[in-house]
């Protein structure tokens, strides 16, 4: 109990205490500076510590799904980083998008945007696996909170989004297929997580 208590007065004493650091040289061995409270007459460092995310340990029931796990982790570092540019250029667009007056300058502006995207992006994302597409799929959904179909449809019409979702079943996907996070996609997210934050 007692070390309850004084863990909780260490923490609140950090927050009140906060306008009052200053960095102070901590001299020893060697001249460390860092931020430092004084409190009564003592110097106790100030030191702010990223968050770390500790999941329970996975238990496989043999090395094929352990070999499996592995292989998703390294789909995901691979992919993620593209759900993350698509959020930020989606989100860059919505705002560029909603000043256009007339749908023919809209048309116009996609057709344009596409374009860049293409020859920007579109050799390295046709090297991807059908796997890593699908996974790409799920974390853009993920990451804008729309499925692909739905973007689709907004951008490009509804009888685009039609055809690209034909065109996914054939090869075993799915344009509207929703994110879980809790449910099927669980695994996917728990490594999101851990390279969110650094520790993958």
């Amino acid at each position: 109990m007692k070390i309850k208590a004084l863990l909780i007065l260490v923490l609140f004493t950090g927050l009140v205490l906060k306008s009052k650091a200053q960095n102070v040289v901590i001299q020893g061995d060697s001249i460390i500076v860092t931020n430092a409270i004084i409190f009564e007459g003592d110097t106790i460092p100030n030191v702010h510590l990223r968050e770390i995310v500790i999941f329970p340990e996975l238990i496989f029931k043999s090395k094929q799904e352990a070999r499996r796990y592995t292989k998703l982790m390294r789909d995901l570092k691979r992919v993620y980083p593209y759900a993350q540019l698509a959020k930020n250029k989606l989100n860059e667009l919505e705002r560029e998008y909603i000043n256009l007056q007339t749908e023919k300058e809209r048309k116009a502006f996609t057709k344009t945007i596409e374009k860049q995207l293409m020859d920007e992006f579109g050799p390295e994302l046709r090297k991807l696996t059908i796997t890593q597409g699908r996974l790409l799929l799920k974390l853009i959904d993920r990451e804008t909170g729309n499925t692909s179909y739905e973007i689709l449809k907004e951008l490009r019409g509804t009888f685009s989004a039609v055809f690209w979702q034909a065109i996914a079943r054939i090869f075993g996907s799915d344009l509207k297929s929703e994110y879980d996070a809790d449910g099927m996609d669980y695994l996917i997210e728990r490594i999101v997580i851990l390279i969110e934050h650094g520790q993958l």
